[in-house]
């Protein structure tokens, strides 16, 4: 049974844990303190890798493979705190997203908010 959707992959999840009796451990919290974690350990494949070589990391079998599998150790702990919070994760991107579109329009500078740069030309103006 193939189920590729948020939904689908919440309710394998929490099946997961319900089988192994860890929801009890499965607070925010901790969940957040995982994610965390699981964040660290992809990022620690790219430690001291130049871009070049981390542009390439996926040209390697091993590589790749610890990639996917950080990667699949960070979206499950962040389905299941979304889940046990009732955060719809891809209702939060879209709008952060629509947030984002304002916040940083197109043509402005790399790194300079809307609000920022509102800021500056108010101050330059006095």
């Amino acid at each position: 049974m193939s189920e590729l959707d948020v939904a689908g992959l919440q309710r394998r999840l929490a099946e997961f844990a319900a089988s192994r009796e860890w929801q009890p451990y499965h607070t925010p919290k901790n969940l957040a303190a995982a994610l965390s974690v699981e964040a660290a350990e992809l990022l620690e494949i790219f430690q001291w890798l130049t871009p070049e070589q981390a542009d390439r990391v996926m040209e390697d079998p091993d590589a790749a493979h610890r990639v996917a599998d950080e990667v699949a150790d960070v979206l499950a702990y962040l389905l299941q705190f979304c889940e046990v919070l009732g955060v719809d994760p891809l209702a939060a991107l879209s709008a952060k997203i629509d947030r984002n579109e304002l916040r940083f329009p197109v043509g402005r500078p790399p790194g300079r908010s809307a609000r920022a740069t509102e800021a500056g030309d108010r101050h330059s103006s006095e």
